[in-house]
């Protein structure tokens, strides 16, 4: 069996993203956390129900198995961005 690899999450800490799930799902919220299983935690979550409805959700952790996709809502600077700007 393979060694679980740490997702490439870090980030996005502290950041508004959207968590697309299995069955058409997703929660949009502030990620808090993650694991290496990819099980991820998001603080004043919503659920996006059908256009223009959203459920008021709390803190969340939704299991990584139904994670299909972690997106970014604010933009992201990286190092390299970073690094330019310093000059």
């Amino acid at each position: 069996m393979s060694k679980a690899q740490n997702p490439e999450l870090k980030k996005f800490l502290d950041k508004k993203v959207t968590a697309h799930m299995q069955g058409g799902r997703r929660a949009t919220g502030l990620l808090r956390g993650y694991d290496v299983f990819l099980n991820i935690v998001l603080d004043d979550a919503t659920e996006d129900t059908n256009p223009g409805q959203k459920h008021e959700l709390g803190q969340i952790v939704i299991r990584g198995n139904s994670v299909t996709l972690v997106e970014p809502l604010e933009p992201i600077r990286d190092k390299l961005e970073n690094a330019h700007q310093g000059r």
